[in-house]
């Protein structure tokens, strides 16, 4: 190796942001609006397919319980194959097959063969959302990584607004098969987008030693005054053994990654309990329907805005203080929130915004501070296991709510629980900014995924 290697990840840091890497974002945060879009369609969906199939509110929960459940095999047990084989390769294939399983949905005639897609369903979206985080990370320079991450995870939540949009226009007039339709088509369509436009991962390429030809093309896009020819030698560097879990506790990351995992666990059962569970506390102070749409969807809002706040401030002073104070205002907002619950509407809906703003975007920034701690080499086993440990706070935080009604809480009193939560998810973050400060951090991948040499 001569004096002269040059790195490949040093073409990302040290360049101009080109319009290639911007692509390469916005068709990643599509990837994640049609992740959102089939997660909120399923909420409309379910209610009318019940009536048709005259089908109890057991089965129902079955169903949602099946794409819970495949999402969770994705986030854990697929993510890691995309280090192996590729982000595109995963996010191509997956996208694919969430919307052939979708658009197969359509033709089911029992409960059984419902479940079993909507499995298959959740595992594809399972797959692909840590593969689009990953593969954003890497064509981000460091200095945006958390903001590029939290711009196309807003794709998700635009999905949302979306299925809700179509949701409205579509099911009065062509029943419940048009809105699958729409969300099965429209991937399989994206999927072809996405294997003509979407960039394959750096370090994959530079690991291949056979593929020279796709590497010096990207390599061009994003350097055009780069000198690259058939004498030119890619090496790979770094320890992480790539895809492997284990690797999530090596090289000084056992520490980070538990806290990880306890933030996205406790966020995301805080989360999951507002979407869930508002509605009906909202339906029991007896406001009108057209109100309680508004309250609910304003967490959603918040979140969105949110990204254009933390993102930059992230990048700017760092991800653990960013997080971290905006997880301490969440506190204080949700606590906000409990008490809004006794005054006037107003008062409520800015309490809800705030808590939601600190909440749905704190879901965001969390996946943002996990694609900046883990390296290039494992970043989507990282961000599909820590998806994957907050999933089971996702399905346990609405489960303990219900269980806490049943045992006469009030609503302020649930809040109040929750603001404590966030408060220990606060704390969290900011020990992580002690063990992993800009002068402490793990040994890290991150600027190591290759290097270039010239013979």
């Amino acid at each position: 190796m001569n004096n002269d290697s040059i790195r490949v990840s040093d073409l990302i840091e040290k360049r101009k942001v080109g319009a290639f890497q911007y692509q390469t974002v916005i068709l990643c945060g599509l990837v994640l609006f049609i992740d959102g879009f089939d997660t909120q369609a399923l909420s409309y969906i379910m209610p009318l397919l019940a009536k048709e199939w005259h089908l109890p509110p057991s089965v129902l929960g079955s169903v949602f319980s099946s794409t819970l459940i495949g999402l969770m095999v994705g986030y854990l047990f697929l993510s890691s194959s995309s280090d192996k084989f590729g982000h595109k390769r995963m996010i191509v294939l997956f996208t694919f097959l969430f919307g052939l399983f979708t658009v197969a949905t359509v033709l089911v005639t029992n409960v059984q063969e419902l479940i079993v897609l909507r499995f298959l369903t959740g595992m594809g979206l399972g797959a692909v959302t840590p593969s689009a985080v990953a593969l954003t990370g890497e064509y981000s320079p460091q200095r945006l990584r958390a903001s590029f991450v939290l711009a196309i995870y807003c794709g998700f939540s635009l999905g949302f607004v979306a299925a809700s949009f179509a949701a409205g226009e579509l099911l009065p007039r062509f029943g419940w098969t048009s809105l699958l339709w729409v969300g099965g088509l429209v991937p399989i369509a994206l999927s072809v987008l996405l294997w003509f436009t979407l960039p394959e991962s750096l370090a994959f390429l530079v690991r291949s030693k056979t593929r020279f030809k796709p590497l010096a093309a990207v390599l061009r896009h994003i350097a055009p005054d780069l000198k690259v020819d058939s004498t030119t030698v890619f090496a790979a560097q770094g320890d992480a053994k790539r895809g492997a879990i284990s690797s999530l506790f090596k090289e000084g990351r056992t520490s980070g990654t538990l806290l990880l995992w306890l933030v996205f666990f406790i966020n995301l059962a805080v989360f999951y309990f507002m979407q869930s569970w508002l509605p009906a506390m909202l339906t029991a102070l007896k406001y009108p329907m057209h109100t309680i749409v508004w309250l609910t969807a304003l967490p959603t809002i918040g979140g969105i805005l949110a990204a254009f706040v933390v993102g930059p401030a992230m990048d700017r002073i760092g991800p653990y203080i960013a997080v971290g104070v905006l997880y301490l205002c969440g506190g204080v907002f949700v606590s906000f929130a409990g008490i809004a619950f006794s005054s006037t509407l107003w008062v409520l809906m800015t309490a809800i915004f705030l808590a939601g703003f600190c909440v749905s975007g704190g879901q965001k920034s969390a996946i943002a501070l996990a694609a900046v701690f883990y390296p290039a080499e494992i970043r989507s086993t990282g961000v599909g296991w820590a998806l994957g440990i907050g999933r089971l706070g996702g399905i346990a935080g609405p489960s303990v709510v219900g269980l806490l009604l049943n045992a006469h809480w009030l609503p302020e009193q649930i809040f109040y629980g929750s603001a404590v939560m966030i408060l220990c998810a606060a704390v969290g973050v900011l020990m992580m900014g002690r063990l992993y400060g800009v002068r402490k951090q793990p040994k890290s991948l991150a600027g190591r995924e290759g290097i270039m040499t010239t013979r």
